[in-house]
């Protein structure tokens, strides 16, 4: 009965931190909406006994991660709205939309390509067998190891598209903030400032 309590409560601040990084205006507001989420998943990692985990999700995601959100918000000054309709780059619905189903049709691909391997747990997409699932565990193996095994072998595929994934967030993010049509800051040189 805990069990259940403890994933309602996470599940509500997840979804609760999902809504509030989509529905903010504010961007501090949305990443700080999303720590919430980052921690609501820790929970849950917790839960089912994934500490490791369960402390990368806190240190890196909730931590690292957020902080660098923080500072590129607070280096850039993004704290005015923009015209929605004016688009700096033409066609980039479209385009986005495109690669939204080609992205769909991979997750897709990989639900239902990657059935059931045997014994081993299922099939990545790379037609790897899971090493993480196996029946007795070998205590000569650490968890680090088999997570790293599993995710560099057979995860390989995913673990590549997320990192395209945030480096394309990252430069959507760097054009989304951009000071178009704004006045360049001037800087006095030492010395030459006046009263």
């Amino acid at each position: 009965m805990v069990d259940i309590i403890v994933f309602l409560i996470s599940a509500a601040i997840i979804l609760g931190g999902a809504a509030g990084v989509i529905a903010s205006n504010h961007p501090v507001h949305a990443a700080l909406s999303l720590v919430a989420t980052f921690f609501g998943v820790a929970v849950l990692f917790v839960q089912q006994s994934a500490h490791f985990l369960a402390l990368v999700q806190v240190v890196v995601y909730a931590g690292a991660i957020v902080v660098l959100f923080l500072f590129v918000i607070m280096l850039l000054g993004v704290d005015e709205t923009e015209d929605l309709t004016v688009e700096p780059l033409g066609g980039q619905r479209q385009l986005a939309g495109i690669l939204g189903v080609l992205v769909l049709g991979l997750i897709l691909g990989g639900l239902f390509v990657a059935g059931p391997g045997g014994d081993r747990g299922a099939l990545a997409l790379t037609g790897q067998q899971s090493k993480t699932l196996p029946i007795e565990l070998d205590e000569s193996e650490s968890d680090v190891q088999l997570l790293a095994e599993d995710l560099f072998t057979r995860n390989v595929v995913a673990f590549e598209a997320t990192a395209l994934l945030l480096t394309i967030a990252t430069v959507g993010a760097v054009v989304l903030v951009r000071n178009q049509g704004g006045e360049d800051v001037v800087v006095d040189e030492p010395g030459t400032a006046s009263a």
